[in-house]
């Protein structure tokens, strides 16, 4: 899990709720509120983890989940999923068998934030031949990109 600092706060809250809920949590960061601080410097480590171990998942966030999944989606293996609704988190897992969350913080309540992330984490990849069959074309354009 990482942010920026407009996630911050969010982060801190979901890294205790999940930790709660027994979920194992590595905070990449940030460990301050810092306004000057550059998502990057916490996502790429964040990514990186979640491409080096294809079980884990990865949540990433800052205020319009724009860039930091953008950033996300540059690197091989990754499918970064910006989810501004509890039935996409679930779509995006069932059907592009995504591994990895953006979340937009300034636009979702603290509930609904809760409700995606829940839905992400329980919901698994339905493993249709469809499904797996367009992940595997663009696995063929990661491939071609990744040279």
């Amino acid at each position: 899990m990482a942010s920026d600092h407009h996630g911050f706060e969010t982060k801190k809250a979901l890294t205790t709720l999940l930790s709660q809920k027994g979920y194992e949590i590595d905070d990449i960061g940030p460990g301050e509120y810092n306004k000057e601080d550059d998502y990057p410097d916490f996502i790429i480590p964040a990514i990186k983890r979640v491409q080096s171990n294809s079980d884990s998942t990865g949540i990433i966030m800052c205020k319009n989940g724009v860039g930091v999944s953008m950033l996300a989606n540059k690197y091989k293996g990754i499918r970064a999923a910006l989810c501004f609704h509890k039935k996409q988190a679930e779509t995006a897992r069932t059907d592009d068998n995504a591994n990895v969350l953006a979340l937009p913080t300034d636009f979702l309540s603290d509930e609904d934030i809760w409700d995606i992330v829940d839905a992400f984490l329980k919901t698994d990849f339905s493993n249709f031949d469809r499904h797996k069959r367009r992940l595997e074309k663009v696995s063929l354009v990661e491939e071609e990109n990744f040279k």
